[in-house]
């Protein structure tokens, strides 16, 4: 790469006669080399330890919908043991729901202001409490009460992850890591039903959440001991020493070893800042991100409706009991493996296809000013093909199991479909968090929240609408929705660049017009 870009500079210097005159005047050639400074790279992080965090914070984002999932075969005990309807039963879903959907936005934003560790460890303290509470509870209140209290804790995870991978992963590389954090978000719902059904069965419901608090238990402590604060507000590039508050139990037993590392300058120490807890729901009110953030919810809606028909359709027109029923959930779990693994690093080559068109140097450690770069032509143009790759597996996965064909069938359309969302999902995850820099946490938490609204929404009326117009017509219609999401995604391509640059402008006069009030305050003392 250093043979191309000193080509790249010969070329530049000999077609530039401005640049070659000033080339050969001694006292101007200091000059252009005092302003052609080389930015620092993005982060100090290896590759192999990029790739650790990456996965370390994958690994705490499968606890928000492994609880959602895993808890759904105990249903029937429940209802049973506290002598409620499933009606009452089925409200712990909804409640959790919304909780997944609002929680994030207090504590990402928190995590966004106040740093990764102290958000996580806040998050884990809440989850763990709550699912103690929750393998003691004595009746259908507390159980209702707690879930909220395990949604609240276990929620925000995903939003951190997605907030750690920003921290450390430029853009230029970023669209494969990504890939890598949204696995935990489908494979867990085919791992969790499995897994639940199995506790429930041998060991009765209580041992479902015993098991969490086990799993959550060992997680915080390697959380602890090893995750690194990544919030470039308090670290920057990873080489700024953290406060005490905010170095993980390896750096303080290690501490002998950073003395030589410098402190950040005066004007750059670290102070705290309130988070803006409606910081998400602004978010949604932008242009930009609000049709991004309303498509993907769309296409997501599409997951969870699956998700909820599945026991319904395998049951009634294979005859396939719980535990059967939960493989059936693999093939979608696959998909999302296999848009980890292609996706992602699709996601960057067309990156690096159109800096190679537009001439740009290609650095993957230094982040690249993308103010001028069509950065939402670079994603959404690997996204709209697996958006209707996706919306067409829909509509095939719907009829094949209204005749209840074979079940290779509905498998092999399933693995489509999981690869076609959520390498969309990848897409459009990458792009969220790539124009709002330095905001990933409240960014994803407004992603979250729009995603289980309507999803919520999605999850209710899928049976009803298969009640009523049948099972492949439901699904038809939202592969028809996922062929109109494709219009406003084009309008995003065509005047993303003009909004964010409008909303930069608005941004700098905000910005003036706070400094020009704190000059007249001080100048009034």
């Amino acid at each position: 790469m250093g043979a191309s870009e000193d080509t790249t500079t010969a070329s530049s210097e000999s077609d530039n006669p401005r640049l070659s005159n000033e080339l050969a005047d001694p006292e101007k050639q200091q000059l252009p080399a005092q302003e052609t400074t080389v930015p620092p790279p993005y982060s100090i992080y290896t590759t192999w330890q990029k790739r650790m965090l990456a996965l370390g914070a994958a690994c705490t984002a499968f606890f928000s919908p492994m609880s959602a999932q895993i808890y759904l075969p105990a249903l029937t005990q429940l209802s049973e043991e506290l002598h409620v309807s499933s009606t009452q039963i089925n409200l712990t879903i909804t409640t959790y729901m919304i909780f997944q959907g609002i929680t994030p936005m207090v504590l990402g934003s928190l995590a966004d202001s106040g740093g990764r560790r102290p958000a996580y460890i806040i998050c884990f303290v809440i989850y763990i409490a709550a699912n103690i509470g929750l393998a003691l509870a004595p009746n259908y209140g507390a159980i209702l009460g707690l879930r909220c209290l395990q949604s609240a804790g276990s929620s925000t995870t995903v939003a951190l992850c997605m907030a750690v991978v920003a921290d450390v992963i430029t853009s230029a590389e970023r669209g494969q890591y990504v890939g890598y954090t949204v696995v935990p978000v489908v494979l867990a719902p085919a791992i969790g039903p499995i897994l639940g059904g199995v506790l429930a069965q041998e060991l009765g419901w209580r041992s479902i959440f015993w098991f969490l608090v086990i799993f959550a238990g060992v997680t915080v402590v390697l959380l602890f001991m090893f995750l690194p604060e990544t919030c470039r507000h308090i670290v920057g590039d990873g080489s700024i020493y953290p406060p005490p508050l905010y170095r993980s139990g390896w750096q303080m037993l290690t501490s002998h070893r950073n003395k030589d590392r410098a402190a950040p300058p005066p004007e750059n120490t670290f102070k705290f800042k309130p988070p803006n807890i409606l910081g998400s729901l602004i978010m949604l009110l932008e242009k930009e991100t609000g049709l991004l953030l309303g498509s993907s919810s769309l296409v997501f809606a599409g997951f969870y409706c699956i998700s909820a028909a599945m026991p319904t359709l395998f049951k009634d027109s294979y005859g396939y009991d719980e535990i059967t029923v939960g493989l059936m959930y693999l093939p979608l779990a696959m998909g999302s493996v296999l848009a980890a693994l292609i996706v992602g690093p699709a996601i960057n080559r067309n990156y690096k296809r159109y800096c190679q068109k537009l001439d740009i140097p290609l650095d993957r450690s230094r982040q690249q000013d993308l103010s001028d770069f069509p950065i939402e032509r670079v994603r959404l143009e690997v996204g709209l093909p697996l958006l209707c790759l996706s919306g067409l597996a829909l509509i095939g996965w719907g009829w094949a199991m209204n005749y209840a064909v074979h079940v290779s069938v509905p498998c092999i359309l399933s693995c489509i479909m999981g690869m076609g969302m959520i390498g969309f999902n990848n897409t459009t995850n990458t792009l969220l968090v790539d124009i709002h820099p330095g905001k990933a946490g409240t960014a994803s938490a407004a992603n979250n929240f729009s995603r289980c609204l309507v999803g919520a929404g999605a999850t209710a009326a899928i049976v009803p609408l298969m009640d009523a117009i049948g099972v492949g017509w439901s699904f038809t219609m939202l592969g028809a929705i996922y062929i109109v999401c494709c219009l406003p995604l084009m309008v995003i391509m065509a005047k993303g660049i003009r909004w964010r640059a409008e909303k930069k402008a608005k941004q700098e006069q905000k910005q003036e017009r706070k400094q020009e009030r704190k000059q007249k305050k001080e100048e009034s003392k």
